[in-house]
């Protein structure tokens, strides 16, 4: 319980909505700002702001309205006109698609055969009820057999209701019932089986009316000093700063100067956090975590409000040291606003500037949960926690690093700001891509070495995952585990299942009861039969090691490596997984902790897990890793360094994009871009061992690197 809090405002890691029609712009307000200009400066001019939003639609209507004048009643016609800004082609989302109709049916069977090949439309649930019941068409006769009218039904009826055994339904043709519960998602968001079904049925392409920009001709006709609105938002943010600098000089500008000055002050936070380089037109789903938090920092950097508590989990994740600098500048302006700022933190040289700091310890999962320092900075650098004995800790350059047995080569790379690159990453290493945020690292890996064979990506996608999944059933733990209860106990593996047969009766395996209060928020409460547990009583009987399932996955990943390593409960497979588990610093995580409940760094952590003890990664040559110490504490990266030698030991190549120094000093190579982001990088600015970069110190990551370890 924390008293005398003011004001919170809490600004996570969690991604931004994922929705087509939300950008950069029109999460931060610069969106809404500049459709105010150009309603004020554009020529010609066209409306009010919404006739620049691809949010509004144009819509015009007329009729009659009755009225009371002077006594009598009449009525008079009335017309109506909303200009706004949306393409009509694509509705606002830039892209338009095309489905393929043979992989939503098998034209050779019947409906009631199962000819539906979409997932969830399936004949035994509502589904079956409206397609037997619509009359439309015979849900026993072969698709291939329909009429041009009943396939027309089928496919692309509007909306219509109808009753079917006295009960009210809609029935929806299947492209437009397609359209509304996938295609209105981001695919990204979808769960992983829906996912693969739209990539194998939907094609998405540019939408050749607006070229991807979302807005109506009217809308990209007006400009102001010959450029429209949407090639103002598929600017840098750098070059629209600029940009918007002439515009303020021009006379013409004088009556929006108070406008002009909020939006300058908008556009220079961008460059100030370190986020110049991205365009206003950028889709908010496609941000990385740390890209997506400093965006929702854009709208308090220019507030004016005081005594308010922020909250900032993390900020420097996916930060170059030169941008974790610009960071704590901001934090500390925030500060001397007369607010009060509380950061959950790893980073050194953030914890180096706080006025106050609150070690939690002394260990992780059931070994913390108590305050072990609470006092200033040199006073944790003298204590005796964990923190307080590695906040000064450096890693040093290797003597010797590995000789290379091959390359990647790549040639004339040009994913988004590359410029043409030319570049071998040596194999049998550890290399590290580095540079700025922005400045090409991801386009390099994602655009020429990700899809080739023999070569697996961890990347930072969030781990999608409902209250009844967790890291046992994320990694594939429970599988075994399952099977070995089943064995040793001679019944099926799917009573050990909370979603299955095992599942508790009362809370359906949920552990927890939901109320529905109607207005107020739904309340959660323990299952009183199962006692939170998730499984039925009857399950509960049976035992492997003197534990039943349960208690097994109450155990954090530590003990449970110990308990299926030998004994009656010995099981390799489950063994395997755990230590991976353990290599990447989640031995504290107990195996049935939701998925909903872990920290971003914890799931980037439990992804990377998974990925080790995948079979197409034990096979595979080359594995890259996009910022693995996300998360991590300062003792848990000396044990992510341990893993990563390990991997190259046995044989494989690993390409680790990074900002943390302690993994630059410990590569063996490293190939650094830059100079700057966005357009000012794209381009290889160093390339050779770490020493190298350290002695040169020609690029900001040398200088930073030769800093750390005190060259």
């Amino acid at each position: 319980m924390l008293d005398g809090l003011t004001t919170a405002i809490i600004v996570d890691q969690q991604r931004m909505g994922a929705d087509p029609r939300s950008t950069v712009g029109t999460a931060t307000d610069t969106g809404a700002m500049l459709r105010i200009l150009f309603s004020r400066l554009g020529k010609p001019h066209i409306g009010s702001p919404q006739a620049f939003s691809f949010n509004v639609a144009s819509i015009s209507g007329a009729g009659a309205v009755t009225l009371e004048k002077g006594g009598r009643t009449v009525k008079e016609r009335r017309d109506f006109k909303i200009v706004g800004g949306m393409c009509p082609r694509c509705e606002g989302r830039g892209a338009v698609n095309d489905i393929d109709l043979t992989a939503l049916y098998d034209d050779t069977k019947s409906l009631n055969e199962g000819a539906l090949t979409i997932p969830g439309f399936s004949m035994d649930g509502w589904y079956g009820r409206i397609f037997r019941g619509c009359g439309f068409f015979d849900p026993d006769k072969p698709i291939n057999k329909f009429t041009k009218k009943e396939l027309d039904a089928l496919l692309h009826k509007e909306a219509t209701k109808l009753k079917v055994d006295g009960v009210n339904l809609t029935y929806l043709g299947l492209i437009p019932q397609i359209q509304k519960s996938f295609l209105a998602k981001d695919v990204e968001a979808m769960q992983p089986h829906i996912r693969a079904f739209v990539e194998r049925a939907v094609t998405f392409t540019t939408c050749p009316e607006c070229d991807g920009t979302r807005l109506s001709e009217t809308a990209r006709s007006s400009k102001i000093e010959g450029v429209n609105i949407a090639e103002v938002c598929a600017m840098q943010i750098t070059d629209l700063a600029s940009w918007l600098g002439s515009v303020a000089k021009k006379p013409a500008a004088k009556s929006a100067a108070p406008l002009l000055a909020a939006l300058q002050h908008t556009l220079d936070s961008f460059v100030e956090i370190g986020l110049g380089y991205l365009s206003l037109d950028r889709p908010a789903g496609t941000l990385s975590g740390g890209e997506a938090q400093r965006v929702k920092m854009i709208r308090h950097l220019g507030s004016s409000l005081t005594d308010v508590t922020y909250v900032f989990d993390e900020p420097t994740i996916g930060l170059h040291p030169h941008d974790i600098a610009r960071m704590n500048n901001l934090l500390l302006a925030l500060r001397d606003k007369g607010n009060t700022v509380l950061v959950v933190e790893h980073k050194p040289e953030t914890i180096a500037i706080a006025d106050h700091v609150v070690d939690l310890g002394p260990g992780a999962g059931a070994s913390g949960g108590e305050v072990v320092f609470e006092g200033d900075v040199a006073g944790l650098r003298a204590s005796d926690t964990v923190t307080g004995r590695h906040l000064g800790y450096r890693a040093t350059l290797k003597d010797e690093v590995r000789k290379a047995n091959g390359a990647l080569e790549i040639r004339g790379a040009d994913t988004h700001n590359l410029r043409d690159v030319d570049v071998d990453i040596p194999l049998g290493a550890l290399v590290v891509i580095s540079g700025v945020a922005g400045s090409g690292k991801s386009s390099l890996i994602d655009g020429s070495v990700a899809g080739r064979d023999g070569v697996v990506v961890v990347d930072q996608s969030p781990i999608r995952g409902s209250r009844r999944s967790n890291p046992a059933t994320y990694t594939g733990l429970l599988d075994p585990i399952r099977k070995a209860f089943a064995k040793a106990n001679g019944v099926k593996p799917a009573l050990f299942s909370s979603n299955s047969e095992g599942a508790c009766p009362s809370c359906n395996g949920a552990g927890v009861i939901y109320t529905d209060l109607g207005v107020m928020a739904t309340v959660e409460t323990t299952c009183e039969e199962c006692e939170g547990k998730r499984f039925g009583a009857s399950v509960l009987q049976y035992t492997l090691g003197g534990r039943d399932i349960a208690e097994v996955l109450a155990m954090p990943v530590s003990e449970a490596e110990r308990y299926f390593s030998d004994g009656d409960a010995k099981v390799p497979a489950a063994q395997k997984i755990l230590s991976r588990m353990a290599d990447v610093g989640l031995g504290y995580l107990t195996l049935g902790q939701p998925l909903t409940t872990l920290s971003g760094g914890e799931r980037q952590r439990l992804k990377l897990a998974a990925a080790l003890v995948d079979t197409g990664a034990e096979k595979s040559d080359t594995l890259i890793l996009d910022e693995p110490t996300t998360g991590l504490h300062l003792a848990d990266v000396e044990q992510l360094l341990g893993l990563l030698d390990r991997l190259v030991d046995s044989g494989k190549s690993v390409i680790v994009i990074e900002h943390h120094q302690a993994v630059m000093a410990h590569a063996d190579w490293i190939i650094d871009l830059g100079p700057g982001a966005g357009h000012d990088g794209g381009r290889v600015v160093f390339e050779g061992t770490p020493a190298d970069l350290v002695a040169e110190r020609a690029t900001l990551t040398g200088k930073h690197l030769a800093e750390y370890v005190g060259a």
